[in-house]
């Protein structure tokens, strides 16, 4: 592990610069470790709810054993004291569409949003939201960190941190002076945040998260006029894996052991679709770089850090006046590959990427649950985070939403082993892919109609693919027939929403070849200027072709690559300007001069 110097920078969210707002360092204590079990509750009124979100956290806790090291002590106790869902799944494996889905309470297929491409008030542009909606009966709603997909939504909430106002969720985070630190960029296809590093700093100089749970923990230790739903989005095990170094001290690189769902032949029984989904450029040059433990251990350091920011909002509820009132829901959007089928990061159908921690604890004296959760107990029934929204009004008392794709998981917390008809379907980031899951079988559709079929309680990793098995095929057609059978069609994000390239001018910078590398994609070019002006194409030996005349304010779709450099000149052939293509969809805006 590289040893680093760091900074405070502005946090990166693909490729683009989100600007950090600064948070109050309140010095909470963090080693105070309150009781594991559900505290015997007065509470008469509307419960409270804490809201807990930990980002891309797969099933490496302690009380799940996806991996024998991982360390989370705070997430096992407060599965400890209330109800641990085993076989709960995402309603995507993607954070746009799983935030929207949980905070909407609408499965994509329904509002058709599929990918974090995507923008939710495009789709959904009057929904009212999980916070808006116990706001309107009765409750105070706060938020702070990562609770949708990279903004706040502003009028869903009563108060946020930072500001609301700034649709920016994050607080000011430490990362290195220098990047990357250890892994180097394979190509302009690599997301930038793609890296780990130790950083020499406190958890308080570190900032992001630890502000984060600081002013969720602030909220917890005061008395409140109306019952609050409170929202605390933490961040890590988001990449990048950059967090103090004592959490990497936890994990020793030479014991790193490799995921326990590896295994090197596991394409081999998949169809076409599966195994296009299967291998992907990051695991192939995280390998050839050598760095595929230090990954591990990067991932493992920022679950660690993860679970102490936990472990602090825990503390401060339950040393403080909100104890015995309030529900505590804690999830993760999707989980994460690392070298599983070949794959890293997420996107896919298969159990490593739809499974997720799921833990609920209700005390005493709830509306919708007299009797509490009973601590420590575990629940192996399929059920999707979709079903938070219309449980959290159900044990609320507070009236259900208009619209709810999720059924309440009351009867199961009231009995893990009832009479549960459900399966839980993931859905992919196009119309008619999706996985299904149910009690042991999970099944996954490809577009072109290919099928997998697991039995988890002898092949809990998915090494056997069933599907092609005539004596499963009676379980194949019960899948088929539990299918979704209506989807949304898939909405692209309009122009005016895609991330803007960066204009560079001639005279204040040479036009470079380009380094195409990557799959295609469209970026639409966009002419600000009164006059027409050509689109040239420069080729990797700095050689410009020209792609046509851009007309004013018509925008030009054209496909292109990451690493394109596209120039723009004067119908006279005069070169004004160009744009370096990035790793996604974007627009490429033409600025107007004093002279148009």
């Amino acid at each position: 592990m590289n040893h680093t110097k760091a900074k405070t920078v502005n946090h990166l969210t693909a490729g683009f610069m989100i600007i950090m707002a600064t948070g109050l360092c309140l010095g909470r204590p963090v080693d105070a470790v309150p009781p594991t079990a559900t505290p015997p509750s007065t509470a008469t009124a509307s419960p409270n709810v804490l809201f807990i979100s930990v980002d891309d956290l797969n099933d490496w806790i302690g009380c799940l054993k996806g991996h024998p090291q991982a360390l989370t002590p705070n997430i096992d106790r407060l599965a400890a004291s209330g109800m641990l869902f085993t076989n709960a799944h995402c309603p995507a494996p993607a954070c746009n569409p799983s935030r929207t889905a949980i905070m909407t309470g609408i499965a994509p297929n329904r509002s058709g949003l599929y990918d974090n491409r995507q923008k939710m008030r495009e789709l959904l542009p009057t929904q009212e939201l999980m916070p808006k909606h116990f706001s309107g009966n009765g409750y105070y709603s706060m938020g702070s960190g990562k609770i949708l997909h990279y903004f706040i939504d502003a009028g869903s909430w009563d108060e946020y941190y930072p500001k609301k106002e700034t649709e920016n969720p994050f607080p000011r985070t430490l990362h290195p002076s220098k990047r990357p630190v250890n892994l180097p960029r394979g190509g302009p296809w690599q997301y930038v945040e793609t890296d780990w590093a130790a950083l020499d700093a406190t958890d308080q100089e570190y900032g992001g998260d630890w502000l984060v749970s600081e002013w969720v923990s602030d909220q917890l230790s005061r008395s409140h006029e109306k019952p609050f739903f409170l929202a605390c989005g933490i961040y890590r095990p988001h990449e990048p894996w950059f967090v103090p170094r004592s959490y990497f001290k936890k994990f020793p690189l030479a014991k790193i052991q490799l995921p326990p769902g590896y295994r090197a032949d596991d394409l081999d029984d998949l169809p076409t679709a599966g195994r296009k989904r299967g291998p992907n450029r990051y695991f192939e040059h995280i390998q050839s770089q050598g760095q595929w433990k230090q990954a591990i251990q990067g991932y493992l350091a920022s679950i660690a850090f993860a679970d102490a920011m936990v472990g602090r909002v825990l503390n401060a509820l339950e040393t403080g006046p909100n104890r015995d009132n309030t529900i505590v829901v804690l999830w993760s959007d999707h989980g994460w590959h690392l070298g599983e089928k070949q794959h890293w990061q997420k996107f896919t159908g298969w159990r490593v990427c739809t499974r997720v921690p799921f833990i609920v604890r209700v005390p005493a004296g709830t509306p919708g649950l007299g009797a509490g959760t009973v601590a420590g107990s575990r629940c192996n029934q399929p059920v999707n985070l979709l079903s938070l929204f219309p449980t959290l009004t159900e044990l609320s008392g507070i009236p259900n939403a208009p619209r709810n794709d999720g059924p309440s998981l009351l009867p199961l917390l009231k009995n893990p082993e009832a009479n549960w008809p459900h399966v839980s379907t993931t859905y992919l980031n196009r119309p008619y892919e999706y996985s299904i899951s149910d009690r042991d079988w999970r099944y996954i559709h490809y577009n072109d109609d290919s099928e997998e079929l697991y039995q988890i309680s002898v092949d809990p990793h998915e090494w056997q693919n069933l599907a092609s098995d005539p004596q499963h095929e009676s379980r194949l057609q019960e899948f088929r027939s539990r299918s979704p059978q209506t989807f949304h069609e898939y909405v692209a994000i309009s122009i005016d929403a895609m991330p803007k390239l960066k204009w560079r001018p001639i005279a204040a910078a040479k036009v470079p070849p380009s380094e195409p590398d990557g799959q295609p994609f469209a970026c639409y070019f966009i002419n600000r200027k009164k006059q027409d002006v050509e689109l040239f194409w420069i080729d990797a030996k700095g050689q410009p072709h020209t792609y046509g005349l851009i007309t004013h304010n018509e925008p030009k779709r054209q496909n292109t690559r990451p690493g394109a450099v596209w120039m723009i000149a004067d119908t006279l052939g005069n070169p004004l300007g160009h744009f370096t293509v990035g790793d996604r969809s974007a627009r490429a805006v033409i600025p107007a001069t004093d002279h148009d």
